[in-house]
């Protein structure tokens, strides 16, 4: 009965272990705010608020970002962000970061080893080749799974546009 009843404690406390790191792995922070605590989306966050998505990517989702660092931004021809940036220009850099988006929470486990083309919210599709690590149309992912408390945020080392309609 003594062993019965050590099994059965040794099996309630490492149960209680895996529903703490299982809880503990999860963000509280939405997507906008897992991006900005990150430290590499600096211009991403900055071109969400311009583009007025934060109160979208703030929003319940679930939603998978892939989100290009401030090195993928900085990768643009010289001039291109800043008038991007440009109030004028508002409906056309949200049109590039909802290219971004896709619906629903896709972690990399989902994908691996598979060739898609997914809808984005802007509309357009996007190539997920995830059979050598994962690219993005021509962006590879360099971190993934990073959580947030409505999706998910995958770094990319480019910034993808849409194909020209």
């Amino acid at each position: 009965m003594k062993s019965f009843v050590k099994t059965i404690t040794a099996a309630t406390a490492a149960v209680a272990m895996l529903v703490s790191v299982s809880v503990s792995a999860m963000s509280s922070k939405d997507i906008v705010d897992t991006a900005a605590s990150a430290g590499s989306f600096k211009t991403l966050v900055a071109a969400v608020k311009a583009a007025g998505l934060v109160g979208t990517l703030k929003g319940t989702g679930p939603f998978t970002v892939f989100a290009p660092t401030d090195e993928a931004f900085a990768k643009l021809p010289k001039g291109t962000l800043e008038n991007l940036l440009k109030p004028e220009n508002k409906a056309k850099l949200a049109a590039i970061l909802t290219y971004h988006v896709i619906p629903g929470k896709v972690m990399a486990a989902d994908i691996s080893g598979k060739m898609l083309e997914v809808a984005t919210v802007q509309g357009s599709n996007i190539s997920v080749n995830a059979t050598h690590g994962v690219k993005i149309n021509n962006a590879s992912v360099v971190k993934a799974d990073v959580g947030a408390s409505n999706g998910v945020i995958h770094a990319i080392d480019t910034v993808i546009f849409s194909p020209k309609k």
